[in-house]
């Protein structure tokens, strides 16, 4: 069932005459989306999803229907020197048509003030059109006086978003050429963090000191700016995977989601956490949250498809996969999970045919031999066990790969030499390696989970974590029972002596303004008062008015669409929408009648 209130913003168009300020028109619709995602109440696709049709000819019905949202918002900039023009429509996916649209014209030096405009605007219009929720009275503040380090800062998530080591290596450059300009750039400062914790996590660079590197720019993000949801992830991601520290880990991804109630990642990482502790169903409950709000993401399906390898259903974990890397063919962890999905289910045949064809080239060598070292070690073939063993050997005397190191420790279980891992693995535990906090869960490993010995290393680990508790607080009624009866009979009163309905410019705002209440009250008011959204409400009385004048034979020459105007409505597909809605016909139908 779709959300009401519930939008995808589209990639917005980049009309400019230079083709490489496709970054800038990228970098807007990524700000819209971070901050239409901090308002509460309000559903928004994550950016992975909603770019997956950027540059596709599909329409707008389909679109909406694969992000399961109820609303789209599409647009335009064309950038010219200091100066810039952004256009943005609203769409309602049923009904397929646009009942908002607007342009800006300003100097590129006040981007952050437009987009504070931009925003309140979609903010206020989806309130109206939907249903209740919350809206601050200032959305986006301004990050940074110099325009050249934040069209930096774009173009170095531009890249960054590409996730390739060449555009990651130009990400870097970017964010640190924005930082020269203003060192107290908070999302420039992040985006150099999320380089490190990225090349740390993929073995790229030596992980201790990139690590401490990603901390130590991140720290500074959220002492610039405490309400940074992606610092907070960032944050939540080492302490988990570097430091081991879950208590801290679980405070900043509750952080995260408190500003950003849309951030797909940190439901995510609360999954795999759940996951880790047994807790099933809270992981996929957690899941599913993130597949709502970013349902065409390769990550996500990922996420899905271990949870259920680690519960051991093995056939519903490669059902997700194959979504996975249908999504993306070149998803490392999803192409691992599911040949271990194999191994498990001893279809050893599949692993070996897939790991000696050509592979990805996300698939490094470490993996490979790992892998095939496995099936054969299964398979008791000595002879192709020890070549893939020497093979690995190699890899970490050459790169002391983490990842290499782990899959010898897999070899050596199946092998029998539960001694030598053992000495292994208490060996490496104090360093704290990243891939133990997924392994130790693995159904690879069944044959040694209660084994003492393996029982007394992660125990040491796992049992000092503690169970985590969702926040169930009840939301506090914006008016008392005394002020509900006051502002209702006050608003009622109005409509019927005043008719402000039939100002076709009539907004929440200036109908809140003249009760002298918030607009957050008086949309609150309304919905639960008349159980209806302002536009429900306001044009009740417009189609209320529309029936009575043209009953009247002085009205005769006026046209239907005339009467429309006459009563309030400015748009000839809302009058007809909202007719047919009240009515269950269209006007013409109901002139007849």
């Amino acid at each position: 069932m779709i959300n009401t209130l519930s939008i995808a913003v589209l990639p917005f168009e980049n009309m400019s005459s230079d083709k490489e300020n496709e970054y800038f028109c990228d970098g807007l619709t990524e700000e819209i989306i971070n901050t239409l995602a901090q308002v509460n109440g309000l559903k928004i696709t994550s950016r992975t999803s909603s770019f997956f049709f950027k540059n596709k000819d599909i329409s707008l019905t389909k679109i909406g229907k694969d992000l399961n949202v109820s609303i789209l918002l599409e647009g335009s900039v064309r950038l010219s020197k200091d100066t810039i023009r952004i256009t943005a429509q609203l769409i309602e996916v049923q009904g397929d048509f646009h009942f908002w649209s607007e342009t800006w014209d300003r100097k590129l030096e006040n981007i952050f003030a437009i987009q504070d405009e931009i925003s309140l605007l979609i903010t206020d219009k989806i309130r109206e059109n939907f249903g209740h929720f919350e809206i601050k009275d200032k959305l986006v503040s301004k990050q940074t006086d110099y325009i050249e380090a934040y069209q930096l800062y774009l173009k170095g998530n531009y890249h960054f978003q590409k996730w390739n080591p060449e555009d990651l290596e130009l990400a870097k450059v970017y964010f640190t050429k924005a930082l020269e300009i203003d060192t107290e750039h908070a999302q420039s400062n992040f985006g150099l963090s999320q380089y490190y914790s990225m090349m740390a996590g993929l073995g790229f660079l030596p992980k201790v000191e990139t690590y401490e590197k990603a901390r130590g720019f991140v720290n500074k993000a959220l002492k610039l700016n405490p309400q940074l949801p992606e610092a907070h992830y960032g944050l939540a991601s080492v302490s988990y995977w570097y430091e081991w520290d879950f208590k801290k880990t679980i405070q900043h991804l509750s952080k995260a989601i408190e500003v950003n109630p849309n951030f797909a990642p940190a439901y995510i990482h609360f999954a795999f956490h759940y996951c880790f502790l047994k807790k099933f169903k809270k992981a996929l409950e957690h899941i599913e949250i993130a597949i709502s709000l970013d349902p065409l993401s390769s990550e996500v399906y990922f996420a899905k498809g271990y949870i259920h390898y680690i519960m051991e259903d093995y056939d519903a974990s490669i059902k997700i996969l194959d979504t996975c890397l249908k999504l993306n063919p070149n998803n490392l962890l999803g192409i691992i999970i599911k040949a271990c999905c194999w191994l498990m289910q001893n279809k050893i045949h599949l692993v070996i045919d897939y790991f000696t064809s050509d592979l990805p080239t996300t698939i490094d060598v470490a993996t490979k031999y790992g892998i095939l070292g496995i099936a054969y070690t299964i398979l008791k073939d000595v002879e192709k066990k020890e070549v893939y063993i020497n093979l690995l050997h190699k890899e970490i005397e050459n790169s002391k790969a983490e990842r290499a190191q782990f899959f010898m420790f897999l070899i050596w279980i199946h092998s029998g030499e539960k001694k030598k891992a053992f000495k292994w693995l208490k060996g490496i535990i104090g360093t704290k390696p990243t891939l133990m906090l997924t392994i130790f869960r693995d159904p690879l490993l069944n044959s040694i989970k209660q084994n003492p010995e393996y029982k007394e290393i992660t125990d040491e680990i796992f049992l000092s974590t503690f169970d985590i508790e969702e926040n169930d607080t009840k939301k506090k009624e914006l008016l008392t029972k005394a002020q509900r009866k006051k502002y209702s009979q006050k608003l009622l009163n109005y409509i019927e002596q005043d008719a402000p309905y039939l100002n076709s410019d009539l907004t929440l705002k200036s109908l809140a303004s003249h009760l002298e209440i918030h607009p957050n009250q008086m949309s609150w008011l309304i919905n639960h008062e008349f159980n209806k959204n302002f536009s429900e409400f306001i044009n009740h009385y417009r189609v209320e008015t529309f029936k009575r004048i043209s009953k009247d034979p002085k009205n005769s020459h006026i046209t239907l669409i005339g009467l429309a105007y006459e009563s309030g409505f400015n748009s000839k597909t809302v009058f007809n929408t909202f007719f047919k809605k009240e009515t269950g016909m269209t006007p013409m139908q109901y002139l007849k009648l």
